[in-house]
């Protein structure tokens, strides 16, 4: 009785934590909506809270209305699927082979990869890089610097090793290669880990800003993060222009920023769902075993 009543309170108390860390994240995901949805007026006089004050949807009609942002919309999303199955591409072909005990140098060339998580080129090498190689202005600047991350290789490598060898010894039995194996054995029983590292390398790739700033010059290669960082700026001298005694409409930057905000956050949040359900088999089970 007393050890149920203890764990009771346990859980009362994770219940209420993890309730506590949700409204903290939760409050200023409600707050930008209600910014994006309200008026100018009441962002100007600092009546917007959690809720939207004289609601308009006037941010999001200037934000669709450019033609740029839908193509650059859907730019985005084409590179973001083409990075994902790139990156998990490189990182399957990383990780299994370290599984297998006859690869030769397994532990250096792990132990190699482990220090480039505590050691990089820095800003400036990784620029010249980028331009001796004449990625400048490509597609390929925003894809292959980032392509493959070893945090990511770790955990399928430690997923694939969780996985039972009498499987794999059954099929090399069958007389299956070690590709077959990889093929026919490990990934479709690899699929969580899979799901949850492609999510991962989806995110990055769709929140992506810096590289874009850097390497990308053409328009037409704009991911939207960096779009969207144009249209603010863009507002921003409006809005200095209008106080100086320019006549007009304007959109104040706070909504805009927020309905930004919002514009480049829905898509993730559409995909998270479906994905979210492959969380616990996939990186906890690794890391567990790991």
């Amino acid at each position: 009785m007393s050890s149920r009543l203890r764990m009771n309170w346990v859980d009362l108390f994770i219940i209420i934590f993890i309730s506590g860390v949700a409204i903290i994240c939760l409050v200023p995901f409600l707050y930008m909506i209600a910014l994006s949805l309200s008026s100018n007026n009441a962002i100007i006089s600092q009546k917007v809270s959690l809720w939207p004050v004289e609601f308009t949807i006037e941010t999001y009609k200037t934000i669709l209305s450019d033609i740029e942002m839908i193509y650059t919309l859907g730019y985005t999303i084409v590179l973001t699927i083409i990075y994902t199955i790139f990156c998990m591409f490189l990182t399957i072909c990383a990780a299994y082979p370290l599984t297998k005990k006859r690869l030769k140098g397994r532990n250096f060339l792990l132990t190699i990869m482990v220090i480039t998580m505590y050691f990089s080129g820095g800003l400036i090498p990784s620029y010249l890089l980028v331009k001796n190689l004449d990625l400048i202005n490509t597609v390929g600047s925003l894809i292959l610097p980032g392509a493959m991350s070893v945090f990511n290789v770790i955990i399928l490598k430690t997923f694939f090793s969780s996985l039972p060898e009498s499987l794999e010894e059954s099929a090399s039995i069958d007389g299956c290669n070690d590709l077959g194996i990889l093929m026919r054995i490990v990934l479709p029983l690899s699929l969580p880990c899979i799901a949850t590292l492609s999510l991962f390398y989806a995110v990055d790739r769709w929140n992506g800003f810096q590289d874009a700033l850097f390497y990308i010059t053409s328009k037409n290669l704009y991911p939207i993060q960096l779009k969207l960082y144009q249209i603010i700026t863009a507002n921003q001298q409006l809005d200095t222009q209008q106080g100086e005694g320019s006549v007009g409409a304007f959109i104040v930057p706070e909504s805009l920023k927020a309905a930004s905000v919002m514009f480049a956050t829905v898509p993730i949040l559409v995909v998270y769902p479906k994905l979210q359900k492959y969380f616990v088999d996939g990186v906890l089970t690794g890391a567990i075993k790991g």
